[in-house]
């Protein structure tokens, strides 16, 4: 349900609580009239819960000028699931199992439409799309919104002086969807609500063990072309499409971006690949290791550097070409180093990830470092237009992406209590590299 309707009152919700930014206020105006113009019927509001999952409800466009600045009410069980949708917190007790007043009996948060964020969705007729922010109804954002969590880190990081730029490789399995298992008894593997349904009968677009080859790159084509189409329609920055090594794997990788975009175009695109799939009858999945005899773990490279806000330089690049990374860059690495073991929560959220962690793999199974090398966690890459320490090297493709993609705070830390990695493990990695605890 959204909130009442305040036709002469401007003192809404996002006024009230000074929520916006004078961007935001004047690209709102933008939305509007571009609503009208391109005939939108329909607008969704979504977030990402903790678990990266977009959640959230269809509006029709006479709505959306009231509910920009009103906001949007939707329960608050949606941030007490867990990945199988289940509520797996006591929300009528008090505190709600979160400590917090405004999560106790299920009452609202008020989801507040980013306008920055409007995009109209190529594969459905006269719909668009806007991210929203969450907040309790006194205002106050939701304190484990990611989303807010990334703009502190963000925050902390402009006022040392830096804005926090990266990019994203993401692999995923990518199948011929036969049979949906839609059957009224294949609703719940168990019959009981929260528990997943029957998985889907899938089989593959191609078989694997040939990287890279041209002939497995035409075999995945068709679903390719459909991705890519939809994916640059949509605005988002596409970089390549390529076939990895593993049966019915592929990778999209996209240009690098500053500040929130790159973490909210990971949820978008995970969300619009599979409903593009969906509807052209393929299934794809971004289950780090799915169940299959001889497939091949997914994961998620995250390039990363900070550029120096007065210069505009990347503040990676060393002074000496002889060093992998300048001081800035090693205060950085040492950042993700430091909490890599407290940090895989949120990297690998999933015990399904923690298959692909294999010692001498491209899935790095300790933290370390290395200049250009595939085997670290930390690939300092020192070739190219940049100087980026690849630590995405250890994300799963369901990981939240505000955790790492939006100016983590993890390596923030790095960079504001300054501490050094040890040194280029890039010979001796097996001995004096940390193991992550799993």
């Amino acid at each position: 349900m959204m909130t009442g309707r305040h036709p002469k009152n401007r003192n809404v919700f996002v006024e009230r609580h000074g929520l916006w930014t004078a961007e935001q206020e004047a690209t709102a105006t933008r939305v509007e009239a571009a609503i009208a113009a391109q005939g939108i019927e329909v607008v969704r509001l979504s977030f990402a819960d903790q678990h990266g999952i977009l959640r959230g409800k269809s509006i029709v466009a006479a709505e959306v000028p009231e509910v920009l600045r009103s906001g949007c009410k939707i329960v608050s069980t949606l941030l007490a699931k867990d990945t199988a949708h289940r509520t797996v917190y006591p929300v009528f007790t008090p505190g709600g199992g979160f400590g917090l007043e405004e999560m106790t009996g299920a009452g609202d948060v008020i989801m507040v439409p980013d306008p920055t964020t409007f995009r109209v969705l190529p594969w459905l007729e006269a719909t668009a799309w806007l991210l929203c922010d969450i907040y309790f109804p006194n205002g106050r954002p939701v304190p484990f919104s990611t989303r807010h969590v990334a703009r502190g880190a963000l925050s902390a990081l402009a006022e040392a002086g830096y804005d926090y730029v990266s990019g994203l490789e993401v692999e995923f399995h990518a199948f011929r969807l036969e049979d949906a298992r839609l059957a009224p008894e294949q609703s719940a593997s168990t019959g009981q609500p929260g528990q997943p349904a029957a998985a889907p009968q899938v089989s593959m677009v191609a078989h694997g063990f040939q990287h890279l080859t041209e002939l497995r790159l035409d075999q995945h084509e068709p679903l390719l072309t459909l991705l890519r189409r939809h994916l640059l329609a949509l605005g988002l920055p596409v970089l390549s499409l390529e076939v990895e090594y593993g049966p019915t794997q592929c990778e999209i990788t996209f240009r690098p971006d500053a500040g929130l975009a790159p973490a909210d175009m990971m949820v978008l695109f995970r969300s619009a690949a599979k409903q593009i799939a969906r509807r052209h009858g393929y299934h794809i999945s971004f289950m780090c290791r799915p169940g299959f005899e001889g497939f091949f773990a997914s994961g998620w490279h995250l390039h990363q550097s900070l550029v120096d806000r007065k210069t505009g330089a990347n503040a990676f690049t060393p002074a000496d070409e002889r060093d992998a990374l300048s001081a800035v860059g090693r205060h950085f690495t040492g950042g993700l180093l430091r909490h890599a073991r407290a940090a895989a929560v949120f990297t690998t959220p999933t015990i399904n990830g923690y298959k692909r962690f294999r010692p001498y793999s491209l899935a790095p199974d300790r933290a370390a470092w290395s200049r250009d090398n595939r085997g670290a966690m930390v690939r300092a890459i020192t070739h190219g237009p940049g100087h980026h320490p690849g630590s995405g090297r250890s994300p799963d493709p369901r990981g939240e992406p505000r955790r790492r993609a939006g100016g983590q705070p993890v390596p923030v830390h790095g960079v504001a209590d300054p501490c050094r990695p040890r040194r280029d493990q890039e010979r001796d990695r097996s001995r004096r590299a940390h193991r992550y605890a799993l």
